[in-house]
Order: structure tokens, then C-alpha cells, then sequence
């Protein structure tokens, strides 16, 4: 089986990383990949290096929809037996799965298309997900939240609809003695530091950073004199974000370290996630990854978020932008460490149990196999 996989991004976020760690599965298992991305982004380039198929585009230009680009897409697809695109922020009049749609219907191709999504965004257009009914398509959502919200507001018939956990490399979010060590030397902070906040995502104003800035400032003031901040990503509000710090005067509170392709040592270094979304989640692959660690997580209360985080169990769950309640739930988990290190077991029992990524590979394997077979 040839299967696909559209990126139509240049971002190298938890969904790309996700799709690169699916591509070496997928070959492992015998099958062919192909990566349609634009020119230059990290996932064509992460996937290729793996040994897919990659076929990129230039980013600017596809969204004119001509001759040009819809050929590089058909070209691509009409070796995919399925193509999986991910759901993303529509481009002017350009959206990436109805472009897929177009470029299958107008060629005839017998490729199937799966749009994927694990967010939820209210202005999103119903094609989006379920593009041309004219083509063979469905869809897979990461979340069972954005499963019967695809199926009670878009009205997009239940049995194309299908339900797959991304899960976690269980084997790989495992605490090691010597990683911990390791993590130490590549994440030096104030030798008294404690509580290690941990935030890892993209500098964007979705992800909340400047609201957990402001949860910070009042836990430095008044009631953790040591606390620290690991800030993990890259993005567009990344100088915003450092003059933030600075206007807060929280300069030896928050370090900045850049994107990397190895969080695990991120997790080692830190005592709690903070996930401080405002809006636009799905089911978080940070989530995931933090408590297969054994790091306590606390997170804003959206999407798939409480299919995991189970208030008091294994994490706390906050309203988004609420500062308050931030500051509040840090103190809660850090004050009683009974119940912090009831969390780490709880939290790694989960993902364990129902979220590991080998199995769920496994699970996408067989879905695909599932529907070419009809």
C-alpha cells in the first residue's frame, strides 16, 4: 500500500513531528509513503530523509490553484492508495483538503482521502472535513470531543468518522537515570530552582505563553521566590514574548531554549507542564509525552484535553486565559506532594494503558487497509 500524507505547512509542530514518527512506522512495516509538504519544510525534509516519497510545492504560489500546482498535487496522489491530510488554517480561498478533492476528482483518481483533525475551530468550513462527495473520502479525528462535534454540528455521517488516538512513544517517554543527567547539562538553570515549570510549543498567541508569563510574575512575587520557566519552541511571538519577560522583570525566572527534536530531556529537566492554551487544541502529543515521563501535567480545559487529564487524578485542568486558576492549581500539585506523586503514577498508568503510539500505528495501519478493501 502507497499511503500519503499532505502537510500544508512549513511549521515543524507536534502534528509534523507526529507525521514523520507515522512515515518510519509505515516504512518499518513494508509500506510505501509518500509526503506532499512545501519546498523546503522540515517534515518533507524529515520524511524523505526517512526514505518516503517526498513531492513538494511552493507554498506562496499553490494557493492560486492553477494548472501547475494542481499537476504536482495529482501526480503525487495518484500513487496514494489513501492520502491523509491534516486539517489546516485555510489560506485566502485555498484549503488543502479541498484542493486534494479537486485535484482527485478532476484526475480521476482513485486515491482516498482522509482529512485529520483533532481541532476544532468554529469558524472552519464544513468541506473542510468532507470536501467533495462526489470522491471517496473520510475522516479521522484524534479526539472523540472533535468526533461528536464533526458529527452533532457538521452532520457528517457517523460511520465516516473515524476515532484514532495518536498516542505516545511509550518506550522512548520513559524516565532513565542517565537521560537525567544528560538533561542537566543541555538545560542549565538557577542551582536553586524549584518549582521547573516546563512549557513546550509554539511561540504563537494560541498557545497561551504570555498569559502563564503573567501566572508566573505572581508566583515569583509572593509565593515561590525560586521558581523557573522553561520556554521550548520557536514561532512569531518569540521576541514578544522575551520583551514580556523583561517588562516583568522575571529575567532570572524564564530561560528560552529552542525546538527540539528531543523533549524527552525537556520532561527530565522539569517538575510540572504548564499547558496555557487559549483555543485551537486538539489532544496535545505534549500531554502525552509529559506523563509518560512521569511529570505532572496542568492544562487549559479544551478539546480532548479531559480525555486524559482527569482533574485531581492525573493532572488539573484551568479555564483558558485564566491566570488565576493557573497560579491557584501550581500551588495546589506543588504544595502537596502526596498528591504529586500520585499524579506521575497516575499519569503513566494512562498512556500506558491506552496511548501507546505503537499500538495506535498500528490502528491507522489497519483502518487504511480497512477502507481500500470496500
Amino acid at each position: 500500500m502507497n499511503i500519503g500524507f499532505i502537510e500544508d505547512t512549513c511549521l515543524r509542530g507536534g502534528t509534523q513531528i507526529w507525521v514523520t514518527e507515522a512515515n518510519r512506522y509505515l516504512l518499518e512495516q513494508g509500506e510505501k509513503v509518500t509526503i506532499l509538504a512545501p519546498k523546503e519544510s522540515w517534515v518533507a525534509d524529515e520524511c524523505q530523509r526517512a526514505g518516503a516519497n517526498a513531492v513538494t510545492y511552493d507554498y506562496v504560489e499553490v494557493v492560486s490553484k492553477d494548472a501547475e500546482n494542481m499537476n504536482i498535487w495529482a501526480e503525487a496522489l495518484k500513487e496514494c492508495d489513501v492520502a491523509v491530510c491534516t486539517v489546516h488554517p485555510p489560506r485566502d480561498t485555498f484549503h488543502c483538503s479541498i484542493f486534494a478533492a479537486k485535484c482527485i476528482k478532476e484526475n480521476n483518481l482513485k486515491t482516498i482521502l482522509i482529512p485529520k483533525t483533532g481541532t476544532i475551530v468554529p469558524e472552519y468550513e464544513r468541506g473542510f472535513y468532507l470536501p467533495d462527495k462526489s470522491i471517496r473520502s473520510t475522516v479521522i479525528t484524534i479526539t472523540d470531543f472533535t468526533r461528536k462535534y464533526l458529527i452533532e454540528t457538521y452532520k457528517i455521517p457517523a460511520e465516516i468518522v473515524e476515532l484514532i488516538y495518536q498516542g505516545t512513544e511509550v518506550n522512548r517517554f520513559t524516565h532513565s537515570d542517565e537521560a537525567k543527567i544528560e538533561s542537566y547539562k543541555r538545560y542549565v538553570l538557577p542551582a536553586d530552582a524549584s518549582p521547573v515549570l516546563g512549557c513546550v510549543g509554539m511561540f504563537e498567541e494560541r498557545k497561551g505563553q504570555t498569559v502563564l508569563l503573567g501566572t508566573l510574575s505572581r508566583l515569583a512575587n509572593s509565593i515561590f521566590p525560586n521558581i523557573h520557566l522553561i520556554l521550548v519552541g520557536e514561532g512569531p511571538d518569540e521576541q514578544m514574548l522575551k520583551e514580556k519577560v523583561k517588562s516583568l522583570d522575571l529575567g532570572r525566572h524564564v530561560t528560552f531554549f529552542p525546538f527540539t527534536s528531543e523533549p524527552e530531556y525537556i520532561f527530565e529537566r522539569i517538575d510540572i507542564l504548564v499547558l496555557p492554551s487559549l483555543f485551537k487544541e486538539g489532544l496535545p502529543n505534549v500531554l502525552l509525552e509529559a506523563m509518560s515521563m512521569k511529570v505532572p501535567v496542568i492544562s487549559s480545559e479544551m478539546a480532548g484535553v479531559p480525555e486524559i487529564v482527569k482533574n485531581g487524578e492525573t493532572g488539573y485542568m484551568v479555564e483558558p486565559g485564566n491566570s488565576l486558576q493557573l497560579v491557584e492549581m501550581i500551588v495546589k500539585l506543588w504544595s502537596d506532594q502526596v498528591i504529586y506523586n500520585k499524579m506521575k503514577e497516575n499519569g503513566r498508568k494512562l498512556i500506558e494503558n491506552n496511548f501507546d503510539k505503537q499500538l495506535q500505528f498500528s490502528k491507522f495501519l489497519s483502518y487504511f487497509y480497512k477502507i481500500t478493501q470496500y
